[in-house]
């Protein structure tokens, strides 16, 4: 089975965290549920490396990354992954959808309102412990 590393940005603007949705896809199990952006680390490339290019790629976002939040290993039917997620801080709201179909910006408390994919879930969980 197929492991990646990959990176989520739990991007806080004010209070608020951004919400991603995931368009059609292969994969039912993550298709149309949302997720915090990011993706695959690069062979060489750190994780703060790898959140800014897939932020900026994804969301024509800039970020600034100020630490990590939590380790997620999940293992989905067709791949593994182990998510690094870090908190991250963006100075406005302006983004350009390029791979996603929707995004929300939501208090932590209105998290659990989404359809998330399953590796998300323990992210929204810690978020919404500690903000609470």
């Amino acid at each position: 089975m197929k492991h990646f590393e990959v990176v989520a940005a739990v991007i806080f603007e004010g209070p608020e965290v951004l919400c991603v949705q995931r368009g059609p896809g292969p994969y039912t199990y993550t298709a149309l549920h949302y997720e915090f952006p990011g993706g695959k680390v690069e062979v060489h490339e750190s994780h703060e490396a790898a959140l800014k290019r897939e932020i900026a790629e994804e969301l024509d976002l800039e970020i600034g990354v100020q630490r990590p939040l939590l380790i997620v290993r999940h293992t989905y039917p067709d791949f593994a992954i182990t998510l690094h997620s870090y908190v991250c801080q963006s100075q406005s709201r302006e983004l350009q959808l390029r791979e996603h179909i929707d995004a929300r910006w939501l208090a932590p408390r209105d998290l659990r309102g989404l359809r998330w994919a399953a590796a998300d879930v323990p992210i929204v969980e810690k978020l919404m412990a500690e903000r609470t």
